[in-house]
């Protein structure tokens, strides 16, 4: 009798721990998700601020908040469904390197080499979108 209410009390000890375990998990991730999401918006004001200090907005500029515009809409597509939406990330990083060729092409107004790599890789990642966004022939 002792070694069966030892096993009963072994078990209960496991599922508490478990239930314990879940709940510090969850109030991490929403945790996180509030201190990612504070820093989007705080870094997105203090972008902002910049602008409105310069007195206009480069285009370079406008993009950035669009980065940071995309950033919040991942966290609160993340925060609502608990999936990593990946597509985000990939528009995240065309929008990125399209400020990033903007940047280059008004610094040294002439082509180079550089200018057809960043073009190549918003092409791949444009690709990936139309390959993620296609249904797998499994379902």
């Amino acid at each position: 009798m002792d070694i069966q209410r030892f096993r009963q009390l072994n078990e209960q000890a496991k599922l508490l721990a478990d239930e314990i375990g879940n709940l510090l998990i969850e109030v991490f991730h929403y945790l996180a998700l509030f201190v990612i999401g504070a820093s989007i918006v705080w870094s997105a004001v203090v972008a902002y601020g910049g602008m409105m200090l310069q007195g206009h907005a480069t285009i370079g500029d406008i993009l950035l908040l669009f980065i940071y515009l995309e950033l919040g809409a991942m966290v609160g597509i993340y925060f609502k469904t608990n999936l990593m939406p990946v597509r985000c990330l990939i528009y995240i990083a065309i929008t990125a390197l399209a400020r990033l060729l903007i940047a280059d092409i008004q610094a040294h107004h002439q082509a180079d080499m550089g200018i057809l790599l960043v073009s190549g890789g918003i092409l791949l990642l444009a690709l990936s979108t139309v390959i993620i966004r296609k249904p797998s022939d499994d379902t």
